[in-house]
Parts: C-alpha cells; structure tokens; sequence
C-alpha cells in the first residue's frame, strides 16, 4: 500500500458504516419469511411488510439531510460516532419489540443513524483519499455494506433453525456490535483535513496529512502542496459561499446538484433493494419450495454481490465513471429483460390461502429467473453499487460538500423508501411486468449518462470546477477538457497501477 497505507485504513474503518446499512437490509430480507417473526407480528401483509421495511428507509431520509448540517458543524468524524449510537437505539428497539409498532419506531430510529452514516461516510473517505485512489477509497463503502448483506444471510439462516422467537431477536440485535466497534474505532481517527482548514485548524490539518501521505513527515513537497491547494480551493468557496440550502439550486452549482441527485436516485431504480430485501419471495415464487432452500439461495446471493464489488474497488479508477455505469445498466437491463421474458412466457400464477404467490413456472425457466438474478447482481456490484456513492462524493467544493450531498444522499433514501413501500405489492400483483420496467429504466439510463456526466476519475477534488464549468452536455464537452489537460500540469499522480 505504501504511502497511501494509512488512507486505506482509515477509510476502511469507516466503512464499517457500510456494514450496518448492509446487514440491516439482509436481516430483515430473511426474517421476513421466519415463521416465529411472521407468527409474533401476526402475519403482516404486503402492505404491513412494506411499512416495516421502508420505515428504516424514511429514517435514512431524515438522517440523511440533518446529516449535511452536522457535519459541518460537528465534524465528520463526531458525526459519524453520533450515528453509531443512534443506530444503537433503534436496533436494541427492534431486538426487544413486543409489538409492531414498537418495531416500526425502532427501525425509523435506526433509520436515522445509517442515513446519517450514508452521507458522511462517502464524504470522510473522498477528503482523506488522493485523487487517485479516491474511487478505490470511496469503494469500500459499497464493499462494507455488500459484506454486511452476506453476513446476515448466513447469520439468519443459522437462525432460522431456532425454534423460538429468539430466531429473529438474535440476528436483529447482533447489528449492534459492529455499531459500537465503529464508534470506539472513530475515536482514534484523523479529522478530515479539507474540514479542519475549513475551520482554520491548518496546523493540525497539515499533520493530519503527514499522517495520510507520508508516514507524519510535515516536510514532505507533495503533502505541502496537497495543503497549499487546501487552503486556496478553501478561500475561493469562501467568496462564494453557499448560506443556505436553496443557493444549492443556483448556476453554477445547480448542474452538479442535478446529477449527484439523479445517479443516487437511478442507483435506487436498479432495483437492487428489491432484489435484496426481498429475494427470499422471489426465489419462491420462481420454484425454489421450502424457507431452507430459498434462504440458503439468498445465502448464495449474499457471496456473490460481494466478490462482484472487489474488481471495481481494484480498478474503478482505471475504468473511470461513465463507461463503467453504461456497461452496468447494459447489464442490469438485460438480465431484467430475460427475466420477465422468461416468467411472462411460462408462468401460471396461482395465490394461495395465505396470500402468497406461485408462479408454477417450468425448471428451466425457473432455473433461469435464478441464474439472472445472480447476473444483474453481479453486474449492480461492479458498477452502479460503488460509483452512486462515489461520484456525489467527489463532484462538490468544500463549501457544499456536505450540504449538496445530504441531498443526494436523501433522494436516494426517498427513492428506496418508496420502492421498498411498493415493491411486495407489485411483485405480487404484477410479477414480471416489475422486471420489465426495471429493465427499461436501466436502458434509458445508458443514454442519461453519455449525455450528460462528465468523467471525473483521477481528478483532485479542488480541481473539479475545470469540469463542470463547460456544456451541460458531456459528450459534446469533452474536446475542451482535453484542450486543458493537454495544457495544464496537473498535480495528480496517474499511476493506475500504484497503491
């Protein structure tokens, strides 16, 4: 890792954030289908599920826009702890609910603190990163949560075998421990370097970069002059400084806004939320009998969107943004589109006494539905999973940095919330016509992205107004950022290889 070891570091720490977003979304995607859950809360329907389910998303939605104010008051170090406890409540609330309401109220909680976590995190990794590891840096976040999802697939599926309630009390409560890992964690991080010169503590934010870049040399050239660009990029927001969330609808800073919120919100119109908070369905509808079978297959799932992040963690910054979001919703659109071929063609729906839906499709179709989903996982994991996180984190000066991005990050929340509200009821009523209008989002989207977002890898974060300075339209643009690579010295270290 060389110079750049303690950046992994403390960007991997904080990724831990990640894993509590990721593992609150497995757990409850498989305690749903547990009998002692579905027997204690009296065997909620596709309405009752999806307000259960998205209450944890309109907590992120909340958390997620008062997280912008605090990190910029508070730190994004403080911010981040605060969260941990937060997110502590609200799971010990969910472990000990004696009713559904008291479940609702302890997933909003909870809600709260991985919003919060969602904002802050990406941000913290982007200003502690070099520009050129900041997509790997920033990668971790995704990574965290895919490893949070895995953890809890295998973890409910060791307890489903309890016969008691305690089979989704475990699981429920274990969330807490990583929790109060990160918080301790927390305590013995840097502050980001970008905020401490925003709040006139140069002094300790050029240790700070020592500490990040070379090991505590204070007299390194590269860290001195990381600072120097600190420090203008910091006076020029200063002279432009945004007051108020409304100046964020602004020219010039009105364009960046825009695209932070529309990559967040199609990260959520992939439909990967559908896919994780309610495989379990799925896979049984597509022919997968008996709980062991599809939790274990849901398991298999877990495994699979994990090792799919690790390529893009590696090379996200070689491949750069936008030909690796076009290549995904290629992907993601075509797996969606076999599959409602597939299930529209030889599905013969049938609805049981309890509500559920069969599909009674044949095995190699049935077998191909499966096979898809995998696929589109892989194909979200390698692409839109980590760069929605990225690239809102990296396209913003200081000044807004947070601001912007808990708008960003809170549309996301929005669109996962609504999804996560309407998905039971559409994947009953509507079966494959849900694949099919994910399918054709994910086409749409590989024209949004070639219209109109420039390429931003390898780029140092106070050199993002060279970017996003020129024509709305991205394609056309590109011949100008050229012209000004070709005549500027970049203080950048390209090498793709280096680490």
């Amino acid at each position: 890792m060389g110079r750049n070891g303690q950046a992994y570091f403390v960007g991997a720490i904080s990724a831990i954030g990640g894993f509590l977003f990721g593992y609150d979304t497995g757990v409850m995607s498989s305690v749903l289908e547990m009998e002692h859950w579905k027997s204690y809360f009296h065997n909620p329907g596709p309405t009752g599920v999806g307000v259960i389910v998205s209450l944890l998303t309109a907590g992120c939605f909340v958390g997620s826009l008062f997280a912008g104010w605090l990190a910029d008051r508070f730190s994004r170090k403080r911010t981040i702890m605060t969260a941990c406890v937060v997110f502590c409540l609200g799971a010990a609330i969910q472990c000990g609910s004696r009713n559904r309401a008291m479940l609702i109220v302890g997933r909003f909680i909870a809600g709260l603190g991985v919003g919060c976590l969602s904002m802050t995190v990406p941000v913290f990794q982007s200003e502690i990163a070099p520009a050129h590891i900041r997509g790997r840096l920033v990668s971790l976040q995704q990574w965290a949560i895919t490893w949070g999802l895995l953890v809890a697939f295998w973890i409910d599926y060791g307890c489903h075998f309890i016969k008691s309630d305690a089979s989704w009390r475990l699981p429920i409560g274990i969330q807490i421990v990583p929790a109060i890992i990160l918080f301790a964690a927390m305590i013995f991080m840097p502050y980001s370097p970008r905020w401490l010169v925003d709040n006139d503590r140069v002094e300790e934010a050029h240790k700070v970069l020592a500490r990040l870049r070379s090991g505590g040399d204070m007299n390194d050239a590269e860290v001195i002059e990381e600072l120097e660009e600190i420090k203008e990029a910091v006076r020029i927001d200063r002279e432009t400084a945004v007051r108020s969330y409304f100046e964020l609808l602004r020219f010039p800073i009105r364009r960046r806004v825009i695209l932070g919120v529309v990559i967040q919100i199609l990260q959520q119109l992939t439909g990967i939320n559908v896919i994780m908070y309610y495989a379990s369905t799925i896979f049984k509808q597509s022919g997968l009998s008996g709980d062991n079978a599809s939790l274990l297959a849901q398991g298999i799932n877990g495994v699979v969107n994990m090792l799919a992040t690790i390529p893009a963690i590696l090379w996200i910054d070689r491949w750069g943004r936008r030909k690796t979001l076009m290549f995904g919703s290629l992907g993601c659109g075509l797996t969606y589109f076999i599959q409602a071929v597939a299930t529209g063609a030889t599905q013969n729906k049938t609805v049981n006494s309890d509500g559920s839906v069969d599909l009674n499709m044949p095995d190699g179709p049935s077998y191909l539905v499966i096979v898809m989903m995998y696929l589109f996982v892989i194909s979200f994991a390698m692409t839109w999973g980590p760069i929605g996180w990225i690239y809102p984190s990296e396209i913003f000066p200081m000044r807004i940095r947070s601001k912007a991005n808990s708008i960003t990050t809170a549309s996301n929340w929005l669109f996962n919330f609504i999804i996560g509200l309407v998905a039971p009821i559409l994947i009953k009523k509507i079966t494959w016509g849900l694949d099919l209008i994910f399918a054709i989002i994910m086409f749409a989207a590989i024209g949004i992205i070639y219209v109109f977002f420039p390429e931003t890898k390898n780029r140092n974060l106070e050199d993002m107004e060279v970017i996003f300075t020129g024509s709305a339209w991205a394609y056309k643009d590109r011949k100008r950022i050229e012209e000004y690579d070709n005549g500027q010295h970049h203080n950048i270290d390209a090498k793709e290889g280096s680490v």
